[in-house]
């Protein structure tokens, strides 16, 4: 097997593996229970959440543990809006961002927010004139991902930041959940922001939503004592020492690993400039994505194509609806390249091998389907 969908999931370290079977058996105990039991379990987490905080350079009490990504972009959206409508009902999003960060939005469109979608230049990177232009006094929420899913472009969160803190009652959230262990996030830049473990070879059903420490929001989940009082709920505490671990091991010899996909996505990009196909990741998308667009061959095709191989990539996101990739055409406006988009991602985990296999096997199936398609 040939696994390049490394942003859709991946997979679980033995390690992390090993933490969390260590867990469930040896910590039984309930954390918010009074006993024994339930205080070596809380113990742990608290250890645990010291861990991360260290490594993300956050406080302890700004992590706020959730199932996932999806759920805390949409604990952080509604929860700012809910809470902050009384300050003015608009929203500033881009046309990149995850369907967990744009349904949310949509569904508080229903409920009577206003919404723009900055503008983006012409390698889809926020057009900072456009958003201080978008701004407000009403304004009480922006939503912009570090990096987004599909292509791979890399937003600065730091030129964002300075534009959105000129006006002080903002809240700026990012959903960092393809940065996390690829790249280095300021967490000072943010007020709120998204994380999921399954994306650094961690368990999946857990994740983190970052809040700056001072900032209240509307908790999605009311009842019962917690970790936190913006979620309540009994504490996974298996989740959260494996989601420890992960973390840790993503960030070790992490310049290592980051310039082994930059060397695997070059070697890359150098056999797919000899194939008939349009690359649509540009230079400032992170190494760990390339997306390509096929010519008049659907993408789904190929991807099935692909798996009869048992090679596996992607179109969309593994979150998306529709037929087209809204990432894709933001950024190329062309419609044609949207629908024939695949996504193949990279890991320090990926070989010149796999990629000389997969070119190889993606050659003689692009051959294969223009054939079919021509008689």
């Amino acid at each position: 097997m040939i696994y390049l969908d490394y942003s859709a999931t991946t997979p679980v370290n033995e390690e992390v593996i090993d933490t969390y079977s260590k867990v469930c058996r040896e910590f039984i105990g309930n954390p918010n229970s009074l006993h024994s039991l339930g205080v070596k379990a809380k113990k742990l987490i608290d250890a645990s959440t010291e861990q991360i905080a260290e490594i993300l350079g956050v406080k302890t009490s700004e992590i706020i543990y959730t199932s996932g990504s999806s759920e805390s972009n949409n604990m952080a959206i509604k929860g700012v809006c809910f809470k902050y409508q009384n300050r003015g009902k608009h929203i500033i999003t881009t046309e990149l961002e995850h369907s967990s960060v744009i349904a949310p939005i949509q569904y508080l469109q229903k409920q009577g927010f206003e919404v723009d979608f900055v503008k983006l230049d012409e390698n889809g990177l926020v057009d900072l004139e456009d958003l201080g232009s978008l701004l407000r006094d009403d304004t009480i929420l922006v939503s912009i991902a570090a990096v987004n899913s599909e292509v791979g472009v890399k937003q600065d969160l730091k030129a964002i930041s300075e534009v959105i803190r000129k006006y002080p009652k903002v809240i700026f959230h990012s959903d960092v959940t393809q940065s996390i262990g690829k790249d280095r996030i300021d967490f000072s830049l943010l007020d709120l922001a998204s994380i999921s473990c399954q994306k650094f070879y961690g368990m999946k059903g857990i994740g983190a939503l970052i809040k700056r420490d001072k900032l209240i929001i509307e908790p999605l989940i009311h009842g019962g004592k917690s970790t936190t009082v913006f979620r309540s709920g009994t504490p996974a505490t298996p989740l959260i020492a494996s989601f420890a671990k992960a973390l840790r091991l993503a960030y070790e010899n992490f310049d290592l690993k980051y310039q082994h996909v930059v060397e695997i996505r070059d070697y890359l990009l150098s056999k797919l400039e000899e194939l008939p196909v349009s690359i649509n990741s540009n230079s400032y998308c992170l190494p760990h994505m390339v997306n390509i667009s096929l010519n008049h061959i659907k993408s789904e095709v190929m991807l099935h194509a692909l798996e009869e191989e048992d090679i596996f990539i992607s179109t969309q996101t593994a979150c998306s609806t529709g037929d087209y990739s809204k990432a894709v055409y933001a950024i190329t406006h062309d419609k044609e390249r949207s629908t024939s988009s695949l996504r193949i991602s990279l890991s320090y985990l990926t070989t010149k091998d796999e990629i000389d296999t997969f070119i190889s096997v993606f050659e003689k199936k692009l051959k294969a389907l223009d054939f079919r398609r021509d008689v």
